[in-house]
């Protein structure tokens, strides 16, 4: 039996993982799906990525939860780097899910493609409150591009506006990358929320890792939509001793 924590992306939340957890816990396995402060509907977005970090971290000491699988999906990438440094001795296996992998000293803005570091800045101006939400042409193409348009319509009902500070926040993580934590990035072949190639998820934030296990599935970048039962499947795989 193994212990997940599952850590959303941007314009989610800890509810889209429940069909995930389902499967992973008729399986046999235990799943925690924290929502990461400044995320979900009626909440103050006005939080760092330190702020994100430290809500993450204070729910798994609050749960005593040890030898933990801890997943993080895109945006989420960011997050588990920063967890591991924190409480490093309560991890056996970090998993990147088309996930950001950054560089010490960059932030997530600064691994976007211009076209998105524009949109986003534009966005994020207009808000009023220094959010970003995802347009839905964006959603539909190039994230959910696996699915039928009433599951596209249904799944981004689900989002919120994303705090955008933590996505420009430069991160130190000298300290993630001494970590001798095994690791293993799970990557979707059809995934193109970023473009695939000079932007693209695997190899270029793979291979940041050094020595990882690569799990493959095809899917999108929203897999836990469109196809949770893979997903739950592949998880288990990347998370194994």
């Amino acid at each position: 039996m193994l212990t997940f924590v599952l850590i959303h992306g941007s314009w989610h939340d800890g509810t889209s993982w429940n069909p995930v957890i389902e499967h992973l816990e008729a399986d046999g396995h235990l799943a925690f799906a924290p929502t990461i402060a400044g995320h979900g509907r009626g909440v103050n977005k006005n939080v760092s990525h330190a702020q994100c970090t430290q809500s993450v971290v204070d729910y798994i000491l609050d749960k005593d939860l040890t030898n933990i699988v801890l997943l993080g999906h895109s945006y989420g990438g960011t997050v588990i780097a920063k967890v591991a440094e924190a409480i490093s001795d309560r991890i056996r296996r970090l998993i990147f899910w088309d996930a950001f992998v950054l560089n010490d000293g960059d932030s997530l803005r600064d691994n976007l493609p211009p076209h998105y570091q524009q949109l986003f800045d534009r966005l994020a101006e207009e808000s009023g409150d220094n959010t970003v939400m995802i347009p839905f042409d964006i959603w539909r193409e190039a994230f959910l591009n696996d699915a039928d348009i009433e599951l596209a319509r249904c799944s981004y009902e689900q989002l919120s506006p994303e705090p955008y500070q933590p996505l420009i926040d430069k991160l130190d993580l000298k300290q993630f990358y001494s970590l001798f934590i095994p690791k293993s990035y799970l990557y979707c072949s059809d995934d193109i929320a970023l473009p695939q190639g000079e932007y693209g998820w695997h190899p270029r934030m793979s291979n940041r890792l050094g020595l990882f296990r690569l799990v493959q599935m095809p899917g999108s970048h929203e897999v836990m939509f469109s196809n949770p039962v893979e997903l739950a499947k592949k998880i288990i795989l990347a998370g194994r001793d």
